[in-house]
């Protein structure tokens, strides 16, 4: 997928180096948000096997975990992803994240735009969620910037540091049926299926 200013594919083995980059160099910035990045950083060797594992789960059709690129693919911006939930056929999750120094800038926005076009257009979604956590002001902004509604803010939902107690989360949500005239509905982005042909 391709939108004005990124490049959004899944992970390859090969764009470790990339994204232990980006990783290693936002720790501070991903720790309080990315249960994931207590773990780090990882070795160039872990980054490989989790791309493998991201790998296998596109192809299979179970997980889409996407990687954020600059438009000639250089730098690896953040991630994102369109996540389906267990025992739910109808909707998908999308989380993001995007490297420190490039916060600000609308990367999220513009991603997240796209993969719920997507998700809606594409994968026959009626709804895409985000969670995100209530303290965590930039990335509740994204939603709300895109039209999605607050429906609930949600106790002890998110995951939290050993020892703590689990996160509130608010709930957003948008529907097919809320597309049509939206900003999400406007994305500008090109799709394109596994041989390469164009399908948004």
């Amino acid at each position: 997928m391709v939108t004005e200013r990124l490049v959004a594919r899944c992970w390859e083995p090969a764009d470790a180096p990339l994204l232990k980059e980006a990783v290693d160099s936002s720790l501070e910035h991903l720790r309080p948000w990315m249960p994931w990045a207590r773990d780090e950083p990882q070795t160039l060797e872990q980054k490989v096997q989790l791309l493998r594992v991201f790998r296998g789960q596109f192809d299979r059709g179970e997980n889409f975990v996407y990687g954020l690129f600059s438009a000639d693919e250089s730098e690896a911006v953040g991630g994102s992803g369109l996540h389906p939930r267990a025992g739910d056929d109808i909707s998908l999750e999308i989380g993001y994240w995007i490297r420190a120094s490039a916060i600000g800038q609308g990367y999220a926005t513009e991603a997240t735009a796209a993969l719920a076009r997507v998700g809606l257009e594409l994968c026959g979604a009626d709804r895409i969620d985000i969670r995100v956590d209530p303290a965590n002001e930039r990335s509740a902004a994204v939603p709300r910037r895109l039209g999605f509604v607050e429906e609930a803010r949600l106790r002890r939902r998110l995951i939290s540091a050993p020892g703590e107690e689990p996160r509130d989360a608010i709930q957003f949500a948008l529907f097919r049926d809320g597309l049509a005239g939206g900003p999400v509905a406007s994305a500008q982005l090109e799709a394109f299926d596994a041989a390469g042909n164009r399908v948004l």
